[in-house]
């Protein structure tokens, strides 16, 4: 697959409970349903509850499904996948005390969310645990302790330690991205993007520890003085829980967030012959018309990689030593030359999208002068589909063309006898003989006319 792909698939968002129809990307296709055909022809579309969705095919770079990815929403404890990146990142050089050194926390550290209904791992103020296990508090049960924890611990105070999660954004490239906590608890001023937490999500998906911590359904924190017996801790992505009905084998992570302002937010990404996808979403509903809580982020997920992972196909559209057409030479030893495309041409495709609907638009030079090289680039192919452009791939010949300076020369002189050049220069003769005739006539009259006249005064005299 090349890079060349759904750019954006783009979609109609319903607000909660409502299904979207998803569309692809540039081309505005709608999704048909992961569900097969019924026996009357009907085909339902792909249900997605979720306000705000981006996702990305990892192996191949390409965006698959692109809903409001750069509105700018509260992301609630999708925040904490900062907190872990900035932490990693300081004990890149050392990742030994992650798991050698112990910290805890002080009154700010818990001061800070009380009273807001904070998840957490009830780790206590002056209980000591390792960087790891606090980030295996962060990510799993998505504890706001651990969160300020970490960042107490790391910085000289809260507040710089924003500040790192900002200049970090920054470095990745976050544009629409603000920080205010390390927790995420906090709605006001504290904003992102789907898009912006895929960037964050691929750089943290190149630590290994990362990767290990967030693909974790449970965790047991070991023994301390105020909990002798460890505390056993449950991933909140029900997604990689296999005792829960959102079980998707193919999840690897990687984390929830929620708050009333942002919805039910999800980031994960999941693995399966050999491709890789990355979803984040934002503004799912948390329960449904009844008032059950269902985690329809989840689904949401659960839905989208099923769908990937079972329609969407490599193939090839264009094969680069195809011969395309012939394009006319001007001056050469050869009238023509075979064109072919530059590249080729391939791409995930929904196998139940057929290739004769997309329609190939050939544009070929109609002045092409000899000589001409092989790979010269003579003309185009666009690839369509729906009334949208998918790619353009440029035509190139296929081998040399000389000039053939005998037929140029007779083309030459041909064409100077009609050229317009050529009438001109015979209007102009015939108008200055015209000019010349007519004053040569003239003269004549008034030389006669003058001997006349003398002749005449002599006669008198």
């Amino acid at each position: 697959m090349l890079k060349h792909f759904f750019q954006k698939l783009t979609a109609v968002v319903c607000v909660a409970m409502v299904a979207i129809n998803i569309s692809f990307s540039a081309f505005a296709v709608e999704f048909e349903p992961i569900n097969s055909i019924d026996d009357e022809g009907n085909k339902d579309y792909v249900k997605l509850y979720s306000q705000a969705v981006y996702m990305e095919n990892l192996t191949t770079g390409d965006v698959i499904v692109d809903i409001n990815s750069d509105e700018e929403r509260v992301p609630a404890s999708l925040t904490k996948i900062m907190t872990a990146v900035v932490l990693l990142d300081y004990f890149k050089d050392d990742p030994d005390k992650l798991t050698s050194e112990k910290v805890s926390g002080d009154t700010m550290a818990f001061d800070d969310i009380y009273g807001l209904g904070a998840s957490n791992a009830d780790i206590r103020q002056g209980e000591e645990l390792c960087y790891l296990d606090l980030l295996y508090a962060l990510m799993l049960p998505s504890a706001c302790e651990a969160a300020n924890i970490i960042a107490e611990n790391i910085s000289p105070s809260l507040s710089s330690f924003n500040f790192e999660m900002n200049a970090k954004a920054k470095e990745l490239g976050m544009e629409h991205t603000y920080f205010n906590c390390s927790h995420g608890l906090l709605a006001q001023n504290n904003y992102t993007t789907c898009r912006d937490i895929a960037t964050l999500c691929k750089y943290a998906l190149e630590n290994d520890t990362f990767k290990e911590v967030v693909a974790t359904a449970t965790y047991k924190l070991p023994p301390t003085e105020q909990h002798p017996d460890g505390t056993t801790i449950s991933n909140t992505n029900k997604l990689v829980d296999p005792d829960t009905d959102y079980y998707y084998q193919y999840c690897k992570g990687i984390k929830t967030g929620f708050m009333d302002e942002a919805g039910r937010c999800l980031a994960s990404y999941a693995e399966k012959d050999g491709q890789t996808y990355l979803i984040v979403s934002m503004g799912a509903p948390a329960q449904d018309e009844t008032g059950k809580s269902v985690m329809y982020n989840c689904i949401d997920h659960k839905t989208l990689y099923e769908w990937a992972f079972s329609h969407l196909k490599i193939r090839d559209f264009i094969n680069p030593i195809s011969e395309v057409c012939d394009a006319k030479i001007l001056y050469g030893k050869s009238d023509s030359v075979n064109l072919r495309p530059s590249e080729g041409y391939s791409r995930l495709w929904a196998d139940y999208l057929k290739d004769e609907d997309i329609k190939k638009t050939v544009t070929v030079s109609d002045k092409i002068i000899a000589p001409v090289k092989e790979g010269d680039v003579l003309g185009s192919m666009a690839l369509e589909y729906n009334g949208e452009i998918i790619t353009n791939i440029d035509l190139v010949a296929t081998n040399d063309v000389e000039r053939n300076q005998t037929a140029a020369r007779i083309t030459v002189a041909k064409s100077f006898f009609v050229s317009d050049w050529l009438h001109l220069l015979i209007l102009i003769l015939v108008v200055a003989f015209l000019v010349y005739v007519f004053c040569f006539i003239t003269m004549i009259k008034i030389h006669r006319q003058t001997k006349m006249k003398a002749k005449k005064n002599n006669n008198t005299k």
